[in-house]
């Protein structure tokens, strides 16, 4: 079970009680595939960059061992994420083996390595579940996408979402927000864009404002119980990811199931070997990241 020596796991740096979140059920398992990725976006959250190793390339032997438990507790379906995941080459095998199981869903970055891999990625649609595509655009601006991830990055994102629709497969798109921002226009501007590239007008947009880089100190209000009792209550509190998920991250050759897919630059929040053992674990919303979850109602899942 999870153990931890630090002092700051159960109190703010006040003596206060943090905020926490108890588990009832395991609905969705991410996996990290690791932080390799063919891409070095200087505001990567995760860090990623070509042979990144901070989160290590999962096998398909580790990925098949959480898979297996999961589905035995229930688990409703499983999401993948990186660093990019088609860098991995033992991705694709995973992916194939999770959807004879469940529905899944994979982010990427919709370049070179699932391009790579598209024949490959066609055949998992025959597998007995749903296989859904989530892209990163940062902008509905090619000038201003490209200038975060490379010269050509958007016509490529945007030609691979394309051709992942017309072949069948449910696509969505994560970008980045800004708390300036007019939300409803630059949306309109993705809807237009969509149209364009006759992709479906309301296809899914999932924003993420700024969560800073992995293993950064940034200084947030504390969450404390009284906050998740007088701001939140029991509807919202279930909304939080480590509520009904888990994540799969490798670190110094060991597996080990985090608390959510924001966390994983932080040791404290690697709960246990098992997810069984995961789930009774009270997660301390003491994560900066966890914040942005309070404040904003942030998360990675769909479902």
């Amino acid at each position: 079970m999870h153990q931890t020596t630090s002092k700051n796991w159960l109190t703010t740096p006040d003596g206060v009680k943090r905020g926490y979140i108890q588990a009832e059920k395991l609905k969705e398992l991410w996996f990290h595939t690791g932080t390799d990725c063919n891409l070095g976006c200087s505001f990567c959250f995760e860090d990623a960059k070509p042979g990144d190793r901070r989160i290590e390339l999962l096998t398909f032997a580790e990925a098949k061992q959480y898979i297996d438990e999961a589905v035995e507790i229930g688990v409703e379906r499983f999401s993948f994420t990186g660093g990019e995941p088609f860098v991995n080459q033992e991705f694709v095998k995973i992916l194939s083996y999770a959807l004879e199981h469940r529905p899944c869903m994979v982010l990427t970055n919709g370049t070179g390595p699932i391009r790579t891999n598209f024949e490959e990625v066609l055949q998992l649609k025959d597998k007995p579940n749903k296989l859904k595509f989530r892209i990163s655009l940062d902008h509905p601006d090619e000038k201003e996408h490209d200038a975060g991830r490379g010269k050509g990055s958007f016509a490529y994102a945007i030609e691979t979402l394309t051709l992942l629709h017309k072949n069948g497969f449910s696509v969505s798109v994560a970008r980045y927000g800004r708390q300036s921002e007019d939300k409803k226009a630059v949306e309109e501007k993705f809807r237009q864009l969509f149209i364009k590239a006759e992709l479906p007008e309301k296809t899914p947009l999932i924003v993420f404002y700024n969560l800073f880089k992995a293993n950064k100190s940034v200084d947030v209000p504390q969450i404390t119980e009284n906050c998740m009792t007088t701001y939140k209550n029991e509807k919202s509190r279930s909304e939080f990811m480590c509520a009904y998920s888990r994540m799969i991250v490798k670190k110094n050759g060991q597996t080990g199931v985090y608390a959510c897919t924001l966390v994983d630059d932080d040791d404290q929040y690697n709960l246990s070997k098992t997810l069984k053992e995961s789930i009774d674990v009270k997660i301390m919303l003491g994560h900066h990241r966890c914040f942005s979850c309070f404040s904003a109602g942030t998360s990675c899942s769909e479902g």
